[in-house]
């Protein structure tokens, strides 16, 4: 599984010209999922997306610190922040040889589905509001990144 995590101050996603999902500020998720993703791999990088200190804590004045010696102290779930996930199977894209990439490494789309389907239940019982995209259209996503702020976080099932 590979998730691309970006802080955002907001992130939203069109599919034919209609908003199907809006997040002010959290994280933005592109997530991809290979034919061999558990719900181990799942459980793990739900629960690093809701832990990982990503946001700064305010500064005694109630706002956050200048950008000079701030730290990252606060999760998505201690600022209660929201969360936007998006299907990105070309996550998977393997651009090793010729000019078109392949997606043999990127789950069928019906594993996919049901797998990116478990993976936002396991976020949104947090209790955080998480928005999603629409599995398997053509989606125009907006991201606000914050800072920015991108890291990308992967768990391999065990062979």
């Amino acid at each position: 599984m590979r998730v691309v995590v970006q802080r955002v101050t907001a992130s939203s996603v069109t599919v034919d010209g209609e908003v199907v999902g809006k997040i002010g500020a959290g994280l933005n998720l592109l997530v991809g999922i290979a034919p061999t993703d558990t719900v181990a791999e799942l459980t793990w990088i739900a629960r690093k997306c809701l832990d990982l200190r990503l946001f700064p804590s305010p500064g005694s004045d109630g706002q956050r610190p200048a950008q000079e010696g701030h730290r990252w102290d606060l999760s998505v779930q201690d600022i209660g922040g929201e969360i936007l996930v998006v299907s990105q199977f070309t996550l998977y894209g393997d651009c090793r040889k010729g000019r078109r990439p392949s997606f043999d490494g990127a789950a069928p789309p019906a594993q996919a589905e049901a797998l990116y389907n478990d993976f936002v239940a396991l976020l949104r019982a947090s209790d955080l509001r998480v928005e999603t995209g629409k599995f398997g259209a053509m989606m125009q996503v907006e991201i606000h990144n914050d800072g920015p702020v991108t890291l990308i976080l992967e768990r391999e099932a065990p062979t």
